[in-house]
């Protein structure tokens, strides 16, 4: 596993504000998208992607490769931002999020974004695609890993538990999903709109092993990461508290910034915050 140092924990952070500045800059371009659960997960998808997937950027269907799924499509700026500063395209194409003809869309399309293994968007379906990708893994013999990234108002979808059943079912220790459990959707508090609570005893009680975290620490996020890999004969799930719109003052755990772009005005303090 790679060496998790002091040093190697700055860059990270250092890369997650520029991915933060980015999603910033993309929605105020495009005039609308999600902020909120994009801001939310940078440092999960920071994790992953420089220091913990094995991938290429140069070769994105690398059979090799491990798989990184994003089933709250909705985030996809905070997808397409990293992807980016991974080397998968370039940085001004971000600056094309929404608009006609771009490869990034609102929300995940695997025929038009290199890096993408998933089009998403409807809430409930990553986790049974990532279980389809690793019970693939499984039968072929390959040792590659699978992780999805779920959010915590998608939990509310019956397409969730079915899967998280055959997860179960199959002893798929080479998947791991992610909760990004921010605390608010679209209209609201989980907990007001359909709460899905307590989320640890539920997947306990579905056969996975599951991991409480703080979102935000990288060290938190990376060692539950390795932690996963040495459990045996069943999934893991690593529940990550996290603050929506994390990083933006007027932002954070307001959930009418769910999926309202910030005005080129709100954009500029914004970046200044982040700065």
């Amino acid at each position: 596993m790679p060496v998790l140092s002091d040093d190697k924990i700055e860059t990270l952070k250092a890369k997650a504000k520029t991915i933060r500045q980015h999603i910033i800059k993309m929605l105020a371009l495009a005039g609308s998208g999600h902020p909120g659960g994009s801001l939310s997960s940078v440092e999960i998808l920071v994790s992953l992607y420089f220091h913990k997937l094995s991938h290429n950027p140069a070769n994105p269907k690398w059979e090799d490769r491990d798989r990184f799924l994003m089933s709250k499509g909705h985030a996809a700026p905070v997808w397409y931002a990293t992807l980016s500063e991974a080397g998968y395209f370039t940085q001004e194409t971000l600056w094309t999020l929404r608009k006609l003809g771009s490869p990034l869309q609102g929300h995940p399309d695997m025929q038009k974004t290199p890096g993408v293994e998933m089009s998403s968007g409807s809430l409930g379906q990553g986790l049974s695609v990532a279980n389809g990708i690793a019970l693939s893994g499984k039968l072929d013999k390959k040792n590659y890993r699978v992780y999805v990234l779920l959010g915590d108002g998608e939990s509310q979808e019956g397409q969730v538990w079915e899967a998280a059943m055959a997860s179960a079912h199959y002893k798929l220790n080479n998947l791991c999903a992610i909760l990004d459990y921010n605390g608010f959707q679209i209209d609201g508090p989980i907990e007001k709109v359909m709460s899905p609570l307590p989320l640890s005893e539920k997947w306990i009680a579905f056969g996975w092993n599951v991991i409480n975290i703080d979102g935000h620490n990288f060290k938190e996020i990376i060692e539950a990461l390795d932690k996963a890999e040495d459990v045996k004969n069943k999934p893991t799930i690593i529940i990550a508290r996290t603050v929506k719109g994390k990083g933006v003052s007027f932002m954070e755990n307001q959930y009418e910034w769910h999926g309202k772009a910030p005005t080129p005005q709100q954009a500029e303090i914004a970046l200044k915050e982040l700065s």
